[in-house]
Formats: structure tokens, C-alpha cells, sequence
């Protein structure tokens, strides 16, 4: 679209340059404007001339009158050649002149009219309505498109039910449009035709989800049916368990938000929202005035795995900056291994801070790769405003100077600032 849109200003540049550069190029002739008026005259002079001849014919005009006004005419007549034969001719000088404002022009119009354009015009703010136009129908066609897929897929399912992943796509997919109501539907029916208890469990408890999301977060007879035939085969379906933990804290009763969310964290490890489900842990203690064990573990003298203590501050240049809902991340990784996945990972907020953590076992992404496997570790804390565990720009962090011993035994924290920002 920018192509286009330079190619039109310079053809109305050039357009624009013709008008102006034409009349200056090729101006009139000084012959030509005397030859032009010697015409008129002549014309003039036949025209009068017929008419005194039709005068004498009618017998209005007698012969000694036209031949005294014939011989006027004719004297007129010679008068005015001979004064369009004094026009003076100014073809050269002025040729140059207009030859200099012509190629002077060639050259500053277009350029005034980039620099003008660039100064006040709007090219930025065009370019960015395209692209959200674009996008706004990129994205109503990717809709349309998943709306057409699951109605086929939905007709097939409909034909032939016995088909555990194609009732799960579907529940995922009507998830992804947002039709929360259909969902849960796929997703009850995907409990129909799995094989055993534990899967009938998950059917059900992503069928609370949907209806969860679907009541904006209300417990509804609908979705408390849902959790109860969930909990009814599998008392740790976690999606059930989840959803418990959410409404309890909304509803303040931030002690059983605990118990759910331990829980999960003890029957799934390796959940993948197990971040954010220890991050509502924390807040839930704090809201009680409690102290979290898991920030605790290093004031504890027998410490049953080996790992690292550390304390983490934010510099007071930059108190005023970070938004206290931004999302801190600590990480330990073994020496040198920059690109490596961590083998310790912390979430907590950056209205903890400053906050003591000992980094172990159970902070591990993969519990086949702890901390306590290395002898060394370095720790890195970023804080992120858009919750992004990669590091973006404008993310504030602070590493540790030197690398940390990895040990079971009681240690004083290494205090790790959070002094700059990324580029």
C-alpha cells in the first residue's frame, strides 16, 4: 500500500509540475502575437469594407461619401500594421529566465512536498489503521472458518460418538471461539465414551471450566453439578480443584483457596499453571497475615534438599518505575548455560519484594533435573510487566555477581539487586 500511495503523489506532482513548467517553457512567440494581431486587422478592415460596399449598393451611402470613408479605412488599416511591426522582440532573455524557474521547479516541488508530508503528514497512523483493518478481517475469517470446522466435525461426531479425541477437539475448539455453553456439552459427552474413571473425571472437570467461564465466574447449580461428578470419580481432578480454589478466594475464604491449590500441587507437580497456582498460594497467605512455607524453607536448620539461599531487592532508583503488579521470575541455571532451561524457577510479584526464597528441589520445571544435581548454580531475577517468563524489552533485572554453592546446609541468602532495564 505505501508502493501505491507514493506512485499516486507522483503522478499528481508531475501533473501539478505541468501546469507550471509548460506556460514558462514554451511562452508565446513575439511573432506570433504580431501576426495574430495583423489577422485581426485584416479581418476588421473586410469586415468594414463590405459593409460601406453594401451601403453604396442600397443607395444609402453615395459615391463621393465611400470613397472618402474606403480611403479612412485603408489609412487605419496601415496605421495599425505598422505599429504591430514596432512590437519589440523579447523572446531571448525571457526564454532564459523561464528555463531556470522551470528546472528550478522540476526540483523544488517534489522535494517540498516529501518534506511537508513527512513533517505533518499521516503515512504512521494510515499504515497502522491498514494493518488493524487487516487484522480485525484475518481474524473474523479465522472465526468464520473454526465456526464452519466444528459444525463438520460436530456433524460427524454427531453420526459416529464413538471417538474420545474427536469430542475433545471439539470441546477445545468451541473453548477457542468462546461458545462456552457447546463446550462444556462436547466435553460431557467426551465422558460418555472414554474408557476408565480417571478420564471421565477430566471430561467433567473441563466441562466445570467451560460452564465457569460461561457463568463469568459464578458457581452455578450447573457448574457445581460438573465438579461434583468430577470429584464424585477422581476427589484431585485438578481442573475441579482449580476451579474451587479460584471462587473460594474470590469469596475471601482464602484458607480453603489454599487447601485446594496445595493440593494440586502435590497430586500434579508438573502442572503446567503450577506457576500461577503458587503464586495464588502466596498472595492467599499474605491476605492471611501468614507466612508461606515455601518462602520460609531456608530459615529452616535441617533442610531436607540441598539448593541456594537468596534474597532478592529492587534498586531504589528504580522504586517509582516497576508497577508493583509486575511479575517477578528467579532463576537459577548452571554456569555458562545462559540458553539452557533452568533448573529452578521462582514466580512470585513485585509488591513482595524484597523476598527471601531457597531455591530447590521443588522449584524444579523437570524433577529429573533439580538443583541439587549441580554443584553450582547462577540466579537471575527479572521482573515483567506482561507476565512473559522470556525476556523482553523494558523487563527490569539483577543477577548474582559470582555463582552460587549449591549445599543442604544452612546458608546466609546472597543478595541479588534488580538494578537495570533491558533494552
Amino acid at each position: 500500500m505505501t508502493t501505491t500511495f507514493w506512485l499516486a503523489a507522483t503522478v499528481l506532482i508531475v501533473l501539478a509540475l505541468a501546469f507550471v513548467a509548460y506556460p514558462l517553457l514554451y511562452p508565446r512567440s513575439a511573432q506570433r502575437h504580431q501576426r495574430d494581431l495583423r489577422q485581426q486587422n485584416l479581418m476588421a478592415y473586410r469586415s468594414r469594407l463590405e459593409e460601406l460596399d453594401r451601403e453604396l449598393a442600397t443607395g444609402n451611402l453615395d459615391a463621393d461619401n465611400h470613397r472618402q470613408l474606403k480611403d479612412e479605412l485603408e489609412g487605419s488599416l496601415l496605421d495599425d500594421v505598422g505599429a504591430s511591426r514596432s512590437v519589440p522582440h523579447v523572446g531571448g532573455g525571457r526564454r532564459a529566465s523561464a528555463m531556470v524557474v522551470g528546472l528550478a521547479s522540476l526540483v523544488l516541488v517534489p522535494a517540498a512536498a516529501v518534506y511537508l508530508y513527512q513533517q505533518w503528514g499521516a503515512m504512521e497512523q494510515w499504515q497502522q489503521y491498514r494493518s488493524m483493518l487487516a487484522m480485525a478481517a484475518d481474524q473474523g475469517d479465522r472465526v468464520a472458518q473454526m465456526e464452519t470446522l466444528t459444525a463438520e466435525l460436530r456433524a460427524r461426531l454427531e453420526a459416529s460418538p464413538e471417538n474420545p479425541d474427536g469430542w475433545a477437539m471439539l470441546g477445545r475448539s468451541y473453548m477457542r471461539i468462546e461458545r462456552y455453553p457447546d463446550a462444556a456439552w462436547a466435553f460431557e459427552q467426551l465422558a460418555g465414551v472414554v474408557p476408565n474413571d480417571q478420564a471421565r473425571a477430566v471430561a467433567w472437570g473441563l466441562s466445570a471450566q467451560a460452564l465457569f467461564f460461561e457463568s463469568r465466574g459464578e458457581l452455578d447449580g450447573k457448574v457445581t453439578r460438573a465438579i461434583d461428578k468430577a470429584r464424585t470419580l477422581n476427589p484431585d481432578e485438578v481442573n475441579a480443584l482449580g476451579l474451587l480454589g479460584i471462587h473460594a478466594f474470590s469469596s475471601q475464604r482464602f484458607q480453603d483457596a489454599i487447601g485446594y491449590w496445595e493440593r494440586i500441587v502435590e497430586v500434579a507437580p508438573e502442572h503446567p499453571q503450577r506457576p500461577a497456582i503458587e503464586e495464588g498460594i502466596a498472595q492467599a497467605y499474605q491476605n492471611l497475615g501468614l507466612t508461606n512455607p515455601a518462602d520460609s524453607r531456608q530459615q529452616t536448620s535441617d533442610a531436607a534438599t540441598a539448593g541456594v539461599s537468596v534474597r532478592i531487592e529492587l534498586d531504589e532508583a528504580l522504586l517509582g518505575e516497576v508497577p508493583p503488579e509486575a511479575t517477578l521470575f528467579v532463576f537459577a541455571r548452571a554456569p555458562g548455560a545462559e540458553g539452557a532451561p533452568p533448573v529452578a524457577v521462582a514466580r512470585r510479584r513485585a509488591a513482595d519484594l524484597p523476598l527471601e526464597l531457597y531455591l530447590d528441589d521443588s522449584f524444579a520445571m523437570n524433577p529429573a533435573l533439580g538443583i541439587s544435581a549441580s554443584a553450582e548454580v547462577m540466579v537471575t531475577a527479572r521482573l515483567s510487566s506482561s507476565g512473559n517468563a522470556l525476556p523482553q524489552p523494558g523487563d527490569w533485572q539483577g543477577q548474582a555477581s559470582n555463582p552460587i554453592a549449591v549445599t543442604a546446609e544452612a546458608q546466609g541468602p546472597v543478595t541479588i539487586t534488580i538494578d537495570r532495564q533491558l533494552p
